[in-house]
Parts: structure tokens; sequence; C-alpha cells
């Protein structure tokens, strides 16, 4: 859409308020406003848009204006989205979603991803559910079989034995160390 604007660093609903606050600080006109993505009114000229650049920049997120760059930042989007705001049968659905919502083949993103990020569009979301599992864990409201079924892992031990070879820690080990060492989603 031409109307739609793309934004670095969305990764939670107090992400869209701040986004929002500065739209509307700049009187900028919108009609829906999600992760990742603005839908405006109307086209901004290019003066309107290098001011919002700036405050967006200033807050921690970035215009983008770039379409690969565009993509990339909807699939992260997605991916967060399903993965901390969705069903647990979402997560399961994860490449057909991106695929789905993005209307392009997962192959041809996935291989996009890949050539962009220092890492595999599987592995960007092995990450994300490894960083919710920590956050998860640390809140001490779900056991890990809750976590497990939350984040469609087909048992514990798959969540335990994934949570090890991306931390190099069990869960357990996790839950019981002192420094929970935690990334925030878009250092992922």
């Amino acid at each position: 859409m031409k109307n739609t604007l793309y934004i670095k660093n969305m990764v939670c609903p107090r992400c869209i308020t701040a986004v929002a606050n500065i739209l509307s600080e700049l009187n900028i006109s919108y009609h829906s406003i999600r992760l990742g993505e603005v839908g405006l009114d109307a086209d901004l000229d290019e003066k309107k848009k290098q001011g919002l650049s700036d405050k967006l920049e200033k807050a921690g997120f970035r215009l983008i204006r770039d379409r690969k760059a565009q993509l990339i930042e909807q699939m992260k989007s997605i991916v967060i989205e399903k993965l901390r705001y969705s069903d647990p049968e979402h997560v399961l659905k994860l490449p057909h979603d991106i695929s789905d919502k993005l209307n392009l083949d997962y192959k041809y993103l996935s291989s996009l991803f890949s050539s962009a990020e220092s890492l595999t569009l599987e592995q960007y979301i092995i990450n994300q559910k490894i960083e919710y599992v920590k956050e998860l864990i640390v809140y001490d409201e779900l056991n890990f079989s809750q976590i497990a079924y939350q984040l469609n892992y087909s048992s514990v031990a798959y969540l335990s034995s994934q949570f090890k070879k991306v931390t190099g820690m069990t869960p357990s080990q996790f839950k019981k160390s002192a420094a929970k060492n935690r990334l925030s989603l878009d250092a992922i």
C-alpha cells in the first residue's frame, strides 16, 4: 500500500502507543497502526516524512524505506505477534502465516531474510521463542509444561533441548541463575 509506513523496532503494544503519540504530535492522520506498520490516511510530503523519521529515531524506531527491508521487518513483526499475542496453535503455523500475510512464497521470504540478516528465518523464530521462554521463566507464573504448551513445543524435553542449544543452559539452570540474561526483542 502506498499509504503504509513500515517502522523498525516496534515490538510490543507500548511501541504502538509511542508511535501513535508521535503521529498525533505531528498531526499525521492514520487509520491503522500495528507492530511494524502504520496505515496513513494520506501520503506525506518529503518534509513531513523527514520530520516523522527524526522523531521516530529519537524514540528508538526507524522508518524503513527499502522494500526488502520492509518485508524483513514485516516478517519479524508477524513472528513476534504470533508468538506473543496469539493462541499456541499459531506458533506451529508460523511459516504458513508469514507466507499468507505477505502473499509471497515462503522459500523466497526465507531466502530474502537469510541474505539480509545474519541468521535464517527459522533460527530467528527459534531465538524469539527462547527469548519468550526466558521472559516466562522470569515471571514465574507458568511451569515448564505450561510454557512448552504455550509455545507449541511437543514436550518439555524438546523445549529444554532447544533452550540449551541456544543459551548453553537448561531452563532449570536459567531459572536458578542470578543473572537472567535477556535480550530486547529488537536485538534478536
